[in-house]
This record gives structure tokens, sequence and C-alpha cells, in this order.
């Protein structure tokens, strides 16, 4: 039975199970599986018009990454704080293998803790519409895994006692992903990888009009594509770069009818996340003895920015 901000008792059950496998697989194994579930869901959404999977699944009480990698986030927190991790920014550990399950627990406790924040989120008139709630409940949960697990606070010491801007720059011991933590690299990717995944949404969006899922096949991709990251092959971290120029190509996608101009606007957001989620990074995540995730962090406030500024192209 639904109830207040449609949260449900299944939901419930559902997102504790959710956040304890998030826990089992370890945060970045369960977002990948995030990304397989999405491909599964848009498959079913062209060949049905049936989003329930896609909804449940992908993106809810199993997959959904205010659920399951928040889950993993939060249980390695949890683990380093109690000594059983070495570091608590280790996102590719199966939790599974310390042996211990108040580990996993913790894991569905934030699942289900990010299930509840989340439909809330949703359910509040002014924010749910105008933001991505799934990934401002990611950036919560993980800040409230920080203020109850770490010892370095909000943002972080500097191993070298820096203070002011110098403390923000990338090192040998600050880094997030080293090979494309320079703003060069940054921006290139950004570009490129918002242009390729705004041109896919574009053409799938006038393929099957009746499938808005069908823009998430960038995020699922880059969502994949980090198991080879848990294998240590290096590749970059661009779900944010992805996602948020889909999102842009869906907002414009009525109100500007040139195909290039959307594509040219999926890449520029793009390129915003880009940047906006390596800024986060050095904000609260380099210096940091546990995980929040730069993506997401960029992906809420971007997609916010891009609703607003639809409304206002649109009058």
């Amino acid at each position: 039975m639904d109830s207040l901000f449609n949260i449900s008792v299944m939901g419930i059950l559902g997102s504790f199970a959710g956040g304890f496998l998030g826990a089992v697989f370890g945060g970045l194994v369960a977002f990948v599986f995030t990304g397989i579930a999405i491909i599964v869901g848009i498959a079913i959404i062209i060949g049905s018009g049936d989003s329930a999977f896609l909804d449940l699944i992908g993106l809810g009480p199993v997959f959904g990454p205010h659920i399951s990698f928040a889950g993993g986030v939060a249980a390695a927190a949890y683990a380093s704080h109690k000594g059983w991790l070495a570091n608590g920014r280790d996102i590719v550990t199966p939790l599974v293998s310390l042996s211990r399950p108040s580990v996993l627990m913790v894991g569905g406790a934030f699942g289900l803790g990010g299930y509840l924040v989340q439909s809330i989120l949703a359910g509040i008139e002014g924010i749910g519409a105008n933001t991505d709630s799934v990934a401002l409940t990611v950036v919560l949960s993980a800040l409230a895994a920080r203020l109850m697990f770490s010892k370095c606070g909000i943002i972080g010491q500097h191993c070298e006692g820096k203070h002011g801007l110098d403390r923000f720059k990338t090192s040998e011991q600050h880094s997030w992903l080293a090979y494309q933590d320079t703003f060069p690299m940054t921006i290139i990717l950004g570009l490129f990888v918002g242009a390729m995944s705004a041109w896919s949404a574009l053409e799938l969006l006038k393929a099957y009009p009746d499938a808005p899922g069908v823009i998430f096949l960038g995020f699922a991709i880059s969502a994949i594509s980090l198991l080879f990251l848990a294998m240590n092959v290096l590749v970059p971290a661009t779900h944010h770069i992805t996602l948020v120029s889909a999102v842009a190509v869906s907002l414009f996608i009525g109100v500007i009818p040139n195909d290039v101009a959307l594509v040219t606007i999926g890449a520029i957001s793009g390129l915003c996340a880009s940047v906006l989620g390596q800024l986060f990074a050095r904000f609260w995540l380099i210096r940091a003895d546990t995980h929040i995730d730069p993506p997401a962090s960029a992906i809420w406030p971007m997609t916010t920015a891009l609703i607003l500024i639809s409304l206002v192209v649109s009058k």
C-alpha cells in the first residue's frame, strides 16, 4: 500500500535488500549492474513501451544508485571506521569478503535511507521536478556516511598541511583519477563524450518518441565501463557527462528545432558537468577517507540549472 511521498512497505523491503546487495558487491560493481539493468530496461521500453523494469530494477530498489551504490559507499566507510578495510574510499572491494555481517547490514540501512530520502525529495513541490533527486540522494547519503564514520571532516586534511587554495590541487597523494584530473583532459572528455551522448539521445528520441528512457543509454554505457576500472584498466568516469548531456537534449528538443544546435548544447553541458565533477573531486574527495561521488555531485546541480534554463527559454 502506498503512503505519503509514494513510500511503500514493498519499497522499504526492496531498498534494504538493495543496499545490502550493494555492500555485498561493493559500490562500484553494484553501479556496473545499474548500467546493465538500465540497458535491459531501455530494450524493454523500445520493444513494449513499458518502463516498469527500468523504474523498479535499474533506477529502483534493486540497482538504483541512491540505494545499491550508496549502500556500498556507506558500508565501505563503516568497515574502514572499524578497521576492517584499509581505505574507506575503496568502493571496489566486494565487502562480503570481509566476513562481517554488520558491514552488509549498514549497506542495507543506507539503502533504505536512500529510498526514503529520494522519495521525500521527489515528492516535495519545487524540488522533485526541478533536479535529479537520485543523484542528490547519493550525495546526501555519502555526506551522512562521512559524518558518521570519517575522521577527516567534510573536505579532508592535506597530507602536507597545506591550506587555502593549495589544498585543492591534485597531487600523487591527493587525486581522484590521476589520468583525467588535469583540466585539459577534463574539458576534452566532457566536450566529446558529451557530444556523443547528446547525439545518441537525440537520434534515439527521434526514433522512439514514446520511450523517453532511451536517453539513459550513454549513462548506462558509462556505468558498465567502470567494470574495467575494477579490473585496474584505466578507463575514465564519464557517467555525469553522458547523463547531463542527454538530459540537456531531452529538455531542449521541443524548444530548439535545429539538431546541430541540440548536440552542441549537449556537448557544452557535458563539458560543464565534467568540470564541475572535477571541482567537486578536489573539494571533498581527494583528501578524504570516505567516498563522496564527484559525478553525482555534478549531476544534480547541472540538472537543476538545465531545467531552469529550459523553462526560461521556452517562455
